[in-house]
């Protein structure tokens, strides 16, 4: 297993110096956003291929990989008339990835219903779809961000979209500090489709209801009124949280999973220092498991 960042989050002046400030700290990999974070910056949603080129050229001259791109671009896959332009933005993304070389795009697509007879269910699984086998004639992965509902339900939700582009990002804090799923049952019974993790740790503070906390739409695009109690969920430095590090990498190791361990850190009082800290926590403990 390797060890990434998205890059964007190091919170340098330019791209430039976040992906030398990232090759500095000793990751491997790098995620990137969609859109340009300032002047004069790539946004991938409307770019040229001589700009994805001298992107690519940077990326290698530093000895770094791109391990994924982040799909999550506004609008909603439960929503039909928001949809067509979802997928459409998520298309633009993809044929980015495709000419920088990246597999992955991963995205969050919502909270999927457990009741597949729920009024969004359908739209979510033919919007899903159309963009995934969209992806896999690229040669790309729509990788599902994991926490929004248990591991068991999207399983399911995965067999009714029924593509070879269908993957998973898998996000051990968001299962663990929302929907509180053991990040190790969630590897285990989603290995088939994992192709991307994101590094994160969490704290649940009370249980609670996962569809509260993200949210549910109605088919007419409103708000759906949810009256169980949100979960509570605070996201906190790696390591200091509830996500089981060990056993979840052993299980990592244990589906043969080699790819990267994708560090997230959005929040909190020093964002890059806790990013640098977990660059050290991980490569210990893979060098502990014997994972590197």
């Amino acid at each position: 297993m390797k060890v990434g960042v998205i890059v964007e989050l190091l919170r340098q002046k330019t791209l430039k110096e976040d992906l030398e400030y990232a090759k500095k700290i000793g990751v491997q990999g790098v995620q990137l956003l969609p859109w340009a974070h300032g002047e004069g910056e790539i946004n991938l949603l409307d770019c040229t291929d001589d700009e994805l080129t001298a992107l690519k050229a940077q990326v290698d001259e530093l000895g770094l990989e791109i391990t994924a791109i982040c799909g999550d671009c506004g609008g909603s896959f439960q929503v039909e008339h928001e949809a067509k332009g979802r997928v459409s933005t998520f298309k633009k993304i993809v044929d980015s990835a495709s000419k920088l070389g990246v597999k992955v795009i991963t995205t969050h697509i919502g909270h999927v219903p457990e009741w597949t007879g729920d009024p969004v269910y359908m739209t979510m699984v033919k919007s899903v779809r159309e963009a995934a086998e969209y992806a896999y004639g690229k040669g790309c992965i729509f990788a599902i961000e994991t926490g929004p509902e248990l591991a068991d339900v999207l399983l399911n939700f995965i067999h009714h979209v029924d593509s070879k582009g269908l993957g998973i990002n898998l996000d051990p804090a968001n299962l663990r500090g929302v929907a509180c799923e053991d990040p190790v049952y969630a590897v285990k019974t989603l290995a088939p489709y994992i192709v991307h993790t994101h590094a994160k740790d969490s704290l649940n503070l009370h249980v609670g209801s996962a569809a509260a906390f993200y949210g549910l739409r109605n088919p007419d695009g409103s708000r759906r009124n949810i009256t169980a109690r949100p979960a509570g969920f605070k996201e906190v430095p790696l390591g200091t949280g509830m996500v089981p590090w060990d056993e979840y990498l052993a299980a990592l190791k244990e589906i043969g999973f080699e790819g990267y361990l994708t560090i997230e850190r959005e929040v909190g009082e020093d964002p890059v220092s806790d990013i640098t800290m977990a660059v050290g926590f991980l490569n210990e403990k893979l060098e502990k498991l014997n994972l590197k």
